[in-house]
């Protein structure tokens, strides 16, 4: 149970903070007045009881919030008095206008060649596991398309007994399955290799989002075509982009869990993300999840395109490259307190972040708030799924003193995420894709949050 004592906020007026944290003012002083034992005990039979009523032990009593004079309580709003706007004057819901500032972002870091680009999932103002769709990651490599889902069509040949092409009607009519599922950019944290410290955790793995996708696995169709899982060892996955992309992926996993998806977060996939129709390659990275799918080729050796011979593979320590590199690896990242936020104000603060495996579920998440001298285990928020982002938390009383946040997370294969030290190892120091290593988050003693590597 929490101790009363270390939830304690320090007085002083709170100023709205950068990106959503900490911006609420419920921090003046709390008391530990204003639970009487008839709830607490109500507290201890729900699924929060014990850190519930540790938390609601201190907080601030009405009479004191009364006493204060907030006219924002005390007073009838605008709001209260008045008449609000009609469903119709939002016929597709936006988020509010006080929101705003939480947005994908393209790194000023990054060279922008043509239309290709890259925004950034703003990690550190999202809760739960779901990326909202308008925020998902972009990376494109030609640019974005709106395509007319009554133009667009899927062809499914190579060593199969039937080529067969397939209208979007044709396959919505197929049957459907909805998985949660992450798509990571292999490049996801790239600029941590060479010691680029760039300053939020937008930037330092805002290419990773996590979504329910909803469309057809591709085991089914290659049923359909009649492909043969003899001779047929991989699947090539061409994009009706102007790039060309197409990605070789082996048979055992376009048979496992692959999703031709024409749907996302219970509505239809966004033109950034591949509307009308997308491959979703769970846990592999996301270059395999080809947008706006076209073609889906079987064939009986690697297809050596062009984006797997020259990008999105691995230059180790000792100059080879290392090519087909797919499974992202365990990872994990603390999402606040992170770099680019300040800590207001000493005492009690909820650390949380996220944690994902390409190999399946999360087993366990360890946070340090010492570089990693010694570790607590962090509490896992359900549901935890396979290839899924999961949310953990953990207690943290700041002293004011000047202290390193990171996060270690262990899958359900017994992989633990190494520091960077042990990649570079292997890796040397010119690497770009692939980077899974311990992040840390700096803590200074006016409470600004900034990003240091500790191997």
């Amino acid at each position: 149970m929490l101790n009363p004592k270390n939830l304690e906020l320090q007085p002083g007026k709170l100023q709205k903070a950068p990106e959503n944290f900490l911006s609420r003012d419920f921090a003046s002083e709390l008391t530990e007045q204003g639970m009487d034992d008839t709830r607490r005990g109500f507290l201890r039979n729900s699924f929060f009881g014990a850190m519930a009523a540790g938390v609601a032990a201190t907080s601030l009593a009405p009479q004191a919030r009364a006493s204060q004079g907030d006219p924002a309580i005390l007073q009838k709003q605008p709001w209260q008095t008045t008449l609000g706007q009609p469903v119709a004057a939002k016929p597709y819901g936006m988020p509010s206008k006080y929101e705003a500032n939480l947005q994908r972002r393209e790194s000023p870091g990054l060279t922008r060649v043509s239309a290709a680009s890259v925004a950034f999932t703003p990690l550190q103002g999202l809760f739960g596991m779901i990326t909202p769709s308008g925020l998902h990651f972009e990376r494109h490599h030609q640019g974005w398309y709106d395509i007319d889902p009554a133009q667009h069509r899927l062809m499914i040949n190579g060593l199969v007994k039937k080529d067969m092409v397939f209208t979007m009607e044709d396959l919505m009519r197929l049957p459907s399955v909805s998985r949660i599922h992450f798509i990571e950019c292999g490049a996801n944290t790239g600029m941590e290799w060479g010691n680029v410290a760039v300053p939020t955790v937008q930037y330092t793995h805002g290419m990773i989002s996590c979504c329910e996708f909803t469309g057809i696995p591709l085991s089914l169709l290659l049923d359909m075509v009649g492909a043969d899982f003899t001779k047929g060892k991989y699947v090539l996955a061409e994009g009706g982009d102007g790039s060309g992309m197409t990605r070789t992926i082996p048979m055992e996993i376009a048979r496992d869990d692959v999703i031709v998806a024409w749907a996302m977060n219970g509505e239809m996939l966004r033109p950034e993300n591949g509307y009308p129709l997308r491959l979703v390659v769970p846990g592999v990275q996301g270059v395999s999840s080809v947008k706006w799918l076209r073609r889906i080729e079987v064939g009986d050796m690697p297809y050596a395109a062009k984006d797997e011979a020259v990008h999105y593979i691995d230059l180790m320590a000792d100059g080879m490259h290392r090519q087909y590199t797919s499974i992202q690896e365990c990872k994990s990242v603390i999402t606040t307190p992170s770099g680019g936020q300040q800590l207001l104000t000493t005492g009690f603060y909820n650390i949380s972040g996220i944690a994902w495996s390409g190999r399946g579920k999360i087993k366990r998440v360890d946070v340090s708030v010492d570089g990693g001298r010694n570790w607590r285990e962090a509490r896992m928020e359900a549901p935890i799924l396979s290839k899924a982002l999961t949310r953990f938390n953990i207690n943290w009383v700041w002293d004011g003193k000047p202290a390193i946040l990171q996060s270690r997370a262990i899958d359900e294969t017994g992989y633990v995420q190494p520091p960077i030290r042990m990649l570079r190892e292997v890796r040397g120091t010119r690497s770009i894709y692939h980077n899974n290593a311990i992040q840390s988050w700096k803590v200074d003693t006016n409470g600004e949050v900034s990003n240091v590597q500790v191997g």
